[in-house]
């Protein structure tokens, strides 16, 4: 657990929750490079994130936002959502996951969550949801009432509408998940052929969304030494 103090610095206070080190080091840094956030503190459990906010809550600094997976070690994330809600907790929650489950989606919506973020993505991912909750905030950051139904609605579709492309030109988010997802499962590192074969594409079309997940920090690229002639690039996840 790091960051466990109360940041006194403005903007909007982001806890990571996550119990993968890599992609919580990684989320963390997205955080740090997003204009207008800074995250006060990483954890990697359900307990640890409870503690956090209760401490910051008492310190008189309660998170803005929580970025949260919702598959932790000691329980589950939407669970820890119900707690906090429960607790009179006010953070946000972004869920951050894997969890495909249309039922999960609608639980999360239950729960309080105002965005739902599938692993894997890209930094402009989250850059976009973030950008978009600011937005948000800002839009119902003044006092009083709103002057009709339109305020609202606006305010709200600030959370739902996506203005951009979260991939570079080219590349599909379907196609991405089945990538990232042959790769994630692979038991050894993947060269973009295999990669390729195992998603039904091209090696041309498998090495570059590889590349993409590379670029993302999402995945590794490593030179695969044979008995004869040079070596192939093969990919794997990160922390694999």
């Amino acid at each position: 657990m790091t960051g466990a103090g109360a940041d006194s610095r403005s903007g909007i206070s982001v806890l990571v929750v996550e119990d993968d080190p890599v992609a919580a080091a990684a989320h963390t840094l997205y955080v740090e490079r997003e204009p207008g956030f800074h995250a006060v503190g990483t954890v990697h459990s359900c307990a640890d994130a409870l503690r956090f906010l209760e401490r910051a809550r008492a310190a008189g600094a309660p998170v803005d936002l929580t970025l949260l997976d919702l598959y932790l070690p000691d329980g589950h994330g939407l669970q820890l959502c119900r707690t906090l809600r429960a607790a009179g907790h006010g953070t946000d929650v972004i869920a951050v996951t894997s969890a495909r489950d249309l039922a999960m989606v609608r639980q999360a919506v239950s729960a309080g969550v105002v965005q739902y973020l599938l692993k894997p993505f890209s930094a402009a991912a989250l850059h976009d949801r973030l950008e978009r909750y600011a937005r948000y905030r800002d839009s119902l950051g003044r006092t009083g009432e709103a002057t009709g139904q339109d305020e609202v609605d606006q305010a709200l579709a600030l959370l739902r509408t996506p203005e951009r492309s979260s991939l570079p030109k080219g590349l599909s988010a379907p196609t991405l998940d089945t990538v990232a997802s042959v790769l994630r499962e692979a038991s050894t590192g993947l060269s973009a052929a295999a990669a390729g074969t195992a998603a039904g594409v091209s090696r041309i079309t498998a090495r570059r969304y590889l590349e993409h997940l590379v670029d993302t920090g999402q995945a590794v690229r490593e030179p695969q030494y044979g008995s004869v002639g040079r070596p192939e690039l093969c990919y794997r996840w990160k922390g694999r």
